[in-house]
This record gives structure tokens, sequence and C-alpha cells, in this order.
């Protein structure tokens, strides 16, 4: 009689778990909905949240005596394939330089060398990438001016900018003249307000 009350039992417990299975699989896919949900979200949130960082970056060697500079050579970086472009970026740094009180070696290598490397990219405002098809793109320029010890040419100062630019031709004199300046706002000797 025991083997028909505990085969009893059992046959209950089974029709009950059966009856449950379809409550149990409802409440596991529910789980897996909720947890996509959340996954997507914290990436919608992340790359909504990432802004390209624009503005100007100093890496300065410790325990240089930058006001001790006071000739520079130039040496050949990855300038920009544009002539004009080329020379408007040598000019701007030159004017730089020359305010420091630096001017260029007249003959041998200067105290340090400089160079520079300047790249154009397209950017996306990722603000709007997840809201539409076709999101808004714009031109970025990234110009680094690099100064470097003659002897090892290894880098002693570092300025770069990152920064939106026109690509209309007539605002890009400009817009090179005053993020040359600012980077060289960022020199170690200039005194900061």
């Amino acid at each position: 009689m025991t083997t028909d009350v505990s085969c009893g039992r059992l046959e209950a417990c089974y029709k009950r778990q059966s009856e449950d299975l379809p409550l149990q699989i409802m409440k596991g896919s529910m789980k897996l909905i909720i947890a996509t949900c959340l996954v997507l979200l914290t990436v919608v949130a992340v790359l909504g949240a990432q802004k390209s960082k624009y503005g100007v970056t100093v890496t300065a060697e410790k325990n240089v005596d930058f006001a001790k500079f006071k000739t520079y050579s130039w040496t050949r970086g990855r300038p920009s394939p544009n002539k004009t472009i080329d020379a408007r970026i040598v000019a701007a740094v030159n004017r730089e330089l020359s305010a420091l009180g630096m001017m260029i070696a007249t003959s041998g290598p200067g105290d340090v060398l400089a160079t520079y490397d300047a790249l154009a990219r397209t950017d996306i405002d990722p603000t709007k990438a997840a809201r539409q098809a076709n999101p808004t793109e714009y031109s970025v320029g990234s110009l680094t001016v690099t100064l470097l010890n003659p002897g090892n040419r290894q880098p002693l100062l570092r300025l770069r900018t990152d920064k939106p630019i026109d690509d209309e031709p007539a605002k890009r004199d400009q817009e090179i003249d005053l993020a040359v300046t600012e980077l060289f706002a960022s020199y170690p000797t200039r005194k900061r307000e």
C-alpha cells in the first residue's frame, strides 16, 4: 500500500511540475528579455556618453629647461600632403617659436628639432548616431607639433590639438593659425592665467 501512496504522490508531483513548465519557461524567457534590454540600454548609454575629445594635449619631458632653447631646426614628420596647408602650418609654428625667443639655426642642428604631423579625419556625432540612419559627419583636423632632442631624436615636448575644421579653403588659414596659437599657449614657459 505504501507503494501506491508513493506512486500517487509522484504522479501528482509530476502533474504539477508539467503544469508549471510553461510558467517556468515564460519566467526564464522574461528574465532573458529583461537582461537583453538592460545590456542594450547600457550599450546605447555608453555610446551616447562618449564624445570625441577635442582640445589641446601637452606631453612634456620632465626635468627639461625649455627656457634654454634658443634655436631650432626643422626635421621631417608627417606633413600635410597639401603644400599650401604645409606652408601655412610651418609659418604658424615659426611665428610661435619666434615669439618664444627662438630662431631657426643658421648652421647645424638647433637646440631642438621641430616637426609636425597633420591628419584629417571624419567623425560622426555620437549623440545622433543611434537615432539616425545617416548620422551627422564632420571633418576633424589633428595637428601635433613635436620638439625633439637633436642628439637622440627623443621627444621633449609634444603639443597636440584635435578640433572640427571647416572644409572651406577660405577659412582654413584662419583655423590653422588659431590651432597653432592654441597649441603654443600651452608651451611650458608661458605663464598660465
